[in-house]
């Protein structure tokens, strides 16, 4: 396990990016994950970087799409750590329960039908490909 860089401890590099997580997400908590990756500050600030961009930047998808989506992706790669952290971020953007479970319920059965169709080694429909699309 990777020590945990607290912010009296960190070198400058390190507490540019902290300032950025806190006046960003305006909190003044800086959680484990970024402490962890902090004692490789390159690594830090290129992943709080792309985080930032992706999750909090301009799109179409609001920020509660993004945390489901993050929900989905982490219960896949069974990621426990970013699992618990994107339930709590969603919860406070409204996510309950009821919601959380048919999101799981939507997450298990696409591994399943994807496992299904990689096993199975299924062709692709030809209206299903792109250049159908454009027709």
């Amino acid at each position: 396990m990777s020590d945990l860089i607290e912010y009296e401890a960190a070198c400058d590099e390190v507490r540019v990016v902290y300032d950025d997580i806190r006046a960003t997400r305006q909190t003044e908590y800086i959680n484990n994950f970024w402490k962890a990756i902090a004692n490789h500050p390159p690594t830090l600030r290129r992943t709080w970087n792309t985080v930032k961009e992706v999750m909090t930047g301009p799109g179409q998808l609001d920020p509660f799409v993004r945390e489901l989506i993050y929900i989905a992706v982490s219960v896949t790669n069974g990621c426990e750590y970013c699992i618990a952290s994107h339930i709590a971020a969603a919860r406070t953007k409204g996510m309950d329960d009821e919601l959380l479970g048919e999101l799981l319920a939507i997450v298990a059965t696409a591994n399943a039908t994807n496992r299904l169709a990689n096993g199975y080694q299924i062709p692709i429909d030809a209206q299903f490909k792109p250049e159908a699309a454009k027709q």
